[in-house]
């Protein structure tokens, strides 16, 4: 009974289900793969991503008949082929199109063979392939102009790190214990040291080989504690996962109209961006959006942190959060916190915002 509504309704009958009977719900022998093929073509030609069930669906809107799966997914199969080519003519086919890229474009460089997807224990990011043929999507992302640079991309004005869900998915192929793995991520990103000896410790009581392996990677490079603010609070290569939203239903192509999907697309991302950045430093803009949002989000809870004393001359600080009346320390000529957090994302905590309100300052 739904007393708002003043109605009952069944939630479990166990009899037979006799209301569907007069709908055709069973596959047609001549409703084979080639009339879903012509079908599906126009879908599948604007995402080649397109779900099997999806592709069933369809098929009962159009014909009334609900396929099997094995049809429906034949049926996409040969659609992805006749649109962007034959899965094992599309192999053959790749060379040439290399060759004749790179003679279009003399500056670039192609180099092509099959190596293993895993280098040892490490998992290699890749994107799962989802075409008749499995297989992974390996692309490097980098900054431009490195090479050139003249040492500009080596410390200390670039800092190497490790990405903390890589190192976490490594450990768990290692060692096969998903109950540690939010124990590794906790301990990458402990902000202070002593955080980061107390997690270390734990692990280390579940078995030195655990923190043996860890060891291999030096810790200024994957834990914020000791990482001196250089990588900017960022604990993951969001980069790449971008770059893998971009390629989406590439995946499902045969390998030619990948790696051409693949090219034109990054190069239409390049291009787009490029004119946006130029465009944010014409207008000024010097901050992303998610930094922004964060420097927003500090300066409204600095309004909860009472200041209650000050070395003027220096620009020292005690604050006091409240209500918990948790204290910390701020030096705004050092430009340091008890919290970390100014230290570790260089950007101004809510203590920090707190304290230059205080002294009006900017």
């Amino acid at each position: 009974m739904i007393s708002r509504k003043y109605c009952w309704v069944i939630r479990r009958y166990n009899g037979s289900h006799t209301c569907t009977k007069a709908i055709i719900s069973q596959d047609h022998s001549k409703l084979d793969s080639n009339t879903i093929t012509e079908a599906i073509k126009s879908l599948v030609e604007a995402d080649p991503s397109l779900k099997v069930k999806s592709v069933i669906a369809e098929v009962q809107s159009k014909f009334n008949y609900t396929v099997s799966y094995r049809k429906a997914w034949l049926a996409k199969q040969k659609s992805v082929e006749k649109i962007f080519g034959g899965w094992e003519a599309s192999y053959k086919a790749l060379p040439i199109w290399f060759e004749a890229m790179s003679h279009k474009e003399p500056s670039a460089v192609v180099h092509f063979e099959t190596i293993h997807a895993y280098q040892g224990d490490d998992l290699v990011d890749e994107t799962h392939l989802y075409g008749k043929y499995k297989g992974c999507l390996l692309v490097a992302v980098s900054q431009d102009a490195v090479e050139r640079s003249h040492g500009a991309w080596s410390p200390p004005r670039a800092f190497y790190m490790f990405c903390i869900r890589h190192i976490e998915s490594n450990f768990l192929r290692k060692f096969k214990a998903p109950y540690l793995q939010k124990l590794v991520v906790n301990i990458g990103y402990s902000r202070t040291v002593r955080k980061y000896e107390l997690c270390y410790q734990h692990l280390r009581e579940r078995g030195e080989a655990y923190t043996n392996w860890l060891n291999r990677i030096p810790c200024e490079q994957y834990a914020l504690a000791f990482d001196g603010g250089y990588r900017w609070g960022h604990m993951t290569t969001n980069l790449v996962e971008c770059i893998n939203s971009v390629l989406k239903g590439a995946r499902n192509l045969p390998i030619t109209a990948l790696v051409k999907a693949t090219f034109y697309r990054l190069n239409e991302l390049f291009t787009r961006k490029r004119a946006e950045a130029e465009a944010w430093i014409t207008a000024g803009h010097v901050f992303s959006e998610h930094v922004t949002a964060k420097l927003h989000a500090n300066q409204l809870a600095s309004g909860k942190i009472q200041v209650n004393f000050f070395d003027r001359k220096n620009e020292v600080f005690e604050v006091r959060e409240m209500p918990s009346g948790v204290e910390y320390a701020v030096d705004l000529r050092r430009q340091r916190c008890d919290c970390v957090e100014f230290q570790v994302d260089r950007i101004p905590c809510p203590h920090v915002f707190a304290c230059c309100a205080n002294q009006r300052l900017d």
